[in-house]
Order: C-alpha cells, then structure tokens, then sequence
C-alpha cells in the first residue's frame, strides 16, 4: 500500500482563527462536498505565508460561508488572510494509481473557486508513469518521468 493524495483545496485564504475552540477546521461544505473531504476527516495543512504544517480533522461551517476557520491549537499556525493548502490523504494498492483521480480546487483571494482540477497519472507507450494536471479533458500541466530524468 502507498499513501496518496485524494483531495486538496489550494490557496484558500484562512478567514478566522479561534483559539477558544476545542480544535480542528471549519471549512465550507460545498468545497468539502467538491473534493470528497468528510467531516472529521483528517487533513494536513500547509501554510504558504509561514511554512507551518499541521495535522487536524475538518468540520463543517456554514454553507456557501467560504469559511476557512482554524480552531484551537492549530489558531496559532494560522491568521487570517494568510494562504493555505489542505489536503486529504488515502491508502491505495500501487496498482490502483492509474484508477484514483484527486479532485483539486484553487482559489482567487475572495475564496471564490478559482479552478476545478483533478490529478492523473497515467502509462504512455515511453514512460511508466506520467502524471498531468487536468482541467476537464484540458492538459493543464503535464511532467513525464522521461522529462524529469532528462534534466
């Protein structure tokens, strides 16, 4: 078994931080309900202004809110309107990596949905595993193993 990525809300903006709460986050349900993140999940979170990362489990706030409220201990690592990465990790057999497509979303500075993402790792007749950032049936991004081993 490997652990991969499953889903993953990107540049949200933190919206409050409540130290006098008993812990986790609160996020929007419609992202959750988007990516497939479940309420008491746990998720890692990675803040891009200070570096922290934490672990904690996901409630959820009010909907259509665009809430991202860290609660308890983890108020420390954040403040509001800084930047963060939360992701939802899963348990896969190696041979199912060509099956599982993380659901992604990122975000503008408001919180709106920026971009509606999804992974994809896949064989070529060259390459064993390459991996590209799909918008729909749109290649947004797209990396080879034969282009990383070429530089």
């Amino acid at each position: 078994m490997i652990e991969i990525i499953r889903a993953k809300l990107h540049g949200v903006r933190v919206t409050d931080a409540n130290l006098d709460y008993q812990g986790s986050i609160t996020l929007d349900p419609n992202w959750c309900e988007h990516v497939g993140i479940l309420p008491m999940e746990f998720v890692d979170i990675w803040n891009k202004n200070s570096g922290a990362r934490i672990q904690t489990y996901v409630i959820l706030g009010e909907r259509g809110s665009k809430c991202c409220v860290l609660n308890g201990s983890a108020a420390r690592s954040c403040q509001p309107g800084d930047q963060v990465i939360i992701a939802a990790r899963e348990f896969i057999n190696r041979s199912e990596i060509y099956d599982i497509k993380p659901k992604v979303l990122t975000f503008k500075d408001n919180n709106e949905i920026d971009q509606d993402l999804y992974y994809d790792v896949f064989q070529s007749e060259d390459t064993q595993h390459n991996f590209r950032i799909m918008n729909g049936s749109e290649v947004v991004d797209f990396k080879s193993s034969a282009q990383k081993n070429d530089k």
